[in-house]
């Protein structure tokens, strides 16, 4: 199921908000256009996932020596990994043209029409977001995708009839950060799963060395280091803050960027040493010093720091539960002693038991 208008609405207004934070996984801006300097073109000069690099390349290795287009390719992920930039490399390899649309932008099933009417022998779809996809393109999908044809409707009312095209093999990339909210045909018409995860700092480290490369920065020994220490995970993050970083170093007129650069840049966007923000710290400190550390319910954390619960439950939670700032108990948001510290405050004498 593609879920509700307000599940759409509720899901429009948290990206909204994600994409105002300095360190949300969304684009912003100019960001897709900005980027195209630090992709890589081939997946050799992919830095990270080592074991999806290995299998996407027997992956197409394969469909080389048999010369015939690869199976369809699923790429699921958190935002900012890399899955549009996988699929660019995918078709590079493969010396093929890619078709590039996303879910939201395909309103009726006569634009999908269009748009798999008018692809070439072995060309990449590729299709962001396709957990978006209307219903009716859904099913036009299926049939593309197994069948490779589409059912062209001609006419209106009791005489309208349909007539089969027959489509040119292709290849579907699709990107998703929900797989869970893809219908399980949609799921099994794709040959090949990939599962982006995030990165750990020392390949952030390798991606921001080579993005200051291509960006002609010197980068100081350390500087990289305190970077991808702030970049949650996520290459696009690394990558913007990075150019954020770039921005002092040209008023300031610095010839390299060194750590104290680093910290000076991102504390004027109120960016800490462990990537949180504004909004992070807020929701830690109203846990700790409002609720005594908690249990604390949503709505009421939500109110104490100004924000809307979907907010603060979809863009703000997901990182501090997973670097171990809050857990959620079945009576609500605990701050565990990491979140405690960070705040420089001692933990109750209960909190070093969570994890």
């Amino acid at each position: 199921m593609n879920g509700t208008p307000q599940d759409a609405a509720r899901s429009n207004s948290d990206s909204a908000e994600e994409s105002l934070r300095m360190v949300s996984s969304q684009p912003q801006g100019n960001e897709p256009i900005s980027d195209e300097e630090l992709r890589p073109q081939v997946l050799d000069g992919f830095i990270g996932q080592p074991r999806l690099k290995a299998q996407l390349q027997l992956f197409l290795d394969a469909a080389r020596k048999r010369d015939t287009p690869p199976d369809h390719i699923l790429m699921a992920g958190p935002p900012g990994l890399g899955k549009t930039t996988l699929a660019m490399i995918v078709a590079n390899e493969l010396g093929v043209a890619i078709r590039v649309t996303s879910g939201p932008a395909i309103q009726h099933a006569g634009d999908l029409a269009s748009i798999l009417s008018s692809l070439d022998v072995g060309e990449v779809l590729f299709i962001d977001e396709i957990h978006r996809l209307p219903r009716p393109a859904e099913e036009l999908l299926y049939i593309a995708m197994e069948d490779f044809r589409v059912d062209v409707m001609v006419g209106k009312g009791p005489g309208a009839s349909s007539i089969p095209l027959t489509l040119p093999r292709f290849t579907v990339i699709g990107a998703t950060t929900r797989e869970g909210m893809l219908p399980s045909p949609l799921r099994a018409r794709f040959g090949f799963t990939a599962h982006l995860d995030f990165y750990p700092s020392d390949e952030l480290e390798k991606l921001i060395e080579r993005s200051a490369a291509v960006l002609g920065l010197s980068l100081d020994p350390g500087a990289a280091r305190q970077l991808s220490l702030r970049s949650r995970g996520t290459p696009r993050i690394a990558n913007r803050l990075l150019r954020r970083v770039r921005d002092w170093a040209t008023v300031h007129e610095l010839d390299s960027i060194d750590t104290d650069a680093v910290h000076d840049a991102l504390a004027l966007y109120q960016i800490d040493s462990e990537g949180l923000d504004r909004l992070d710290i807020a929701v830690l400190r109203a846990i700790v010093t409002s609720f005594n550390g908690g249990p604390v319910g949503l709505n009421n954390l939500a109110a104490m720091v100004g924000e809307e619960a979907d907010t603060v439950e979809t863009v703000c939670e997901p990182y501090l539960v997973r670097e171990g700032f809050l857990v959620r108990t079945p009576k609500g948001r605990v701050a565990t002693a990491k979140a405690w510290e960070h705040l420089g405050l001692t933990p109750r004498d209960d909190v070093s038991q969570l994890t």
